[in-house]
């Protein structure tokens, strides 16, 4: 009887810790992109992913500051255009401390989803609107403006706002379960 048992407990342990690693066994077998440090799967979404990034803990503090977390979180399809750290710290002095100031919120939540387009793009997706576009792909955002996305040399994309910044996608094709990242190195600024 002690022997069934030990056997049946022996088992018992096998299936559920089977269990348990399996979410983290499928995660190390998902094809992953280094962002800031860390991994990002395409089984998370991309608030998950995104506060894992040593590179974009002002973006999100932004969206969290926003409320757009939620959203974020949400089915999507999105594309997110994620400006770094170093982006944000480009801009004047003062300007990402008093976007983050609740009275700001609209200002800001404006800032971020003009970084935001419908649907999910990748950069092959990107590379051929360009083409299709005779030189230029116009992106209607989330916040209701234009961006546009230019080749710049094999396999390098730019994103240029509607103020004339250019941003340079940095890293392309964070895929995610709700979407796709490219990081940016400059804030894009809607009018």
């Amino acid at each position: 009887m002690s022997k069934r048992f030990a056997l049946f407990a022996t088992a018992a342990v096998l299936v559920f810790g089977a269990m348990a690693t399996a979410p983290l066994a499928a995660q190390m077998s998902e094809k992953t992109v280094m962002v800031g440090g860390a991994a990002m799967y395409p089984s998370k979404n991309i608030v998950e992913n995104a506060v894992n990034s040593k590179d974009h803990t002002t973006l999100v503090a932004a969206v969290k500051a926003a409320g757009l977390v939620q959203t974020l979180e949400g089915p999507g399809p999105f594309t997110v255009f994620a400006p770094t750290n170093a982006a944000f710290a480009k801009l004047p002095a003062g300007t990402v401390d008093n976007l983050l100031k609740p009275e700001n919120k609209a200002t800001l939540t404006k800032v971020l989803t003009y970084h935001v387009v419908p649907g999910r793009m990748t950069a092959v997706n990107l590379m051929k609107a360009v083409k299709d576009g005779e030189g230029e792909a116009h992106l209607k955002t989330v916040a209701g403006e234009d961006l546009i996305v230019k080749q710049a040399g094999p396999g390098k994309l730019t994103v240029t706002d509607v103020r004339g910044d250019v941003a340079d996608v940095t890293i392309a094709d964070v895929l995610q379960s709700n979407g796709v990242i490219h990081v940016v190195d400059t804030v894009l600024l809607p009018m």
